[in-house]
């Protein structure tokens, strides 16, 4: 499986408690934070609901 490396670019506040829930189960929080996950479907649909806070970069 590819990795990428997902970097949060903007803040919760304001956000959908989902959306919010999804940042956490990544393991982001804090804006520039950044996790290096195996790109499994799981994973793309997280991204996919969130890809308006985030940044996406495979590696």
């Amino acid at each position: 499986m590819a990795k990428v490396v997902i970097t949060q670019k903007r803040s919760v506040i304001n956000r959908p408690n989902d959306q919010k829930l999804t940042i956490k189960a990544l393991g982001l929080g804090k804006i520039n934070r950044s996790v290096e996950k195996e790109m499994t479907p799981q994973i793309a649909g997280m991204i996919k609901k969130i890809n308006h806070l985030v940044s996406v970069e495979n590696k």
